[in-house]
């Protein structure tokens, strides 16, 4: 059955949370995997700008409260099974997002080899001046 309602009726995991995808709005780059449990997610909505669950900290998050780094929602999506939330973003202050200084979370591929998988840092994801 195609799902086609116009209801927002996120299916949350048992422990209550969503998975959310951010992606810079220009480029279409993937800049993190977060979580949002129900709280974050109407934050969002609310405010226009992203808001996480860290499963870390066990805490509500506002991206770049700290550093800047505001993620200002520009549209937000959700896929078909409404288990899976799309932000698309533009982020202020130096433009990063990833804890590591780089502009995504993003920035190593996985190699396969006789060795085994191994990691290669791209060259183009170098953590931002600050």
């Amino acid at each position: 059955m195609i799902e086609e309602c116009s209801a927002l009726l996120p299916g949350f995991n048992e422990v209550g949370l969503i998975p959310a995808v951010a992606t810079d709005v220009a480029s279409g780059v993937v800049l993190m995997l977060a979580w949002m449990n129900a709280e974050a997610l109407n934050k969002t909505i609310e405010t226009g700008q992203a808001w996480y669950w860290s499963r870390s900290r066990q805490r509500l998050w506002h991206k770049g409260a700290t550093s800047g780094q505001i993620q200002q929602v520009e549209e937000l999506r959700i896929d078909c099974d409404q288990d899976t939330v799309w932000l698309k973003v533009s982020v202020a202050g130096d433009g990063g997002c990833c804890h590591t200084g780089r502009p995504s979370c993003f920035y190593r591929r996985i190699l396969t080899g006789s060795e085994g998988p191994t990691l290669q840092r791209l060259s183009h994801a170098r953590p931002l001046s600050r």
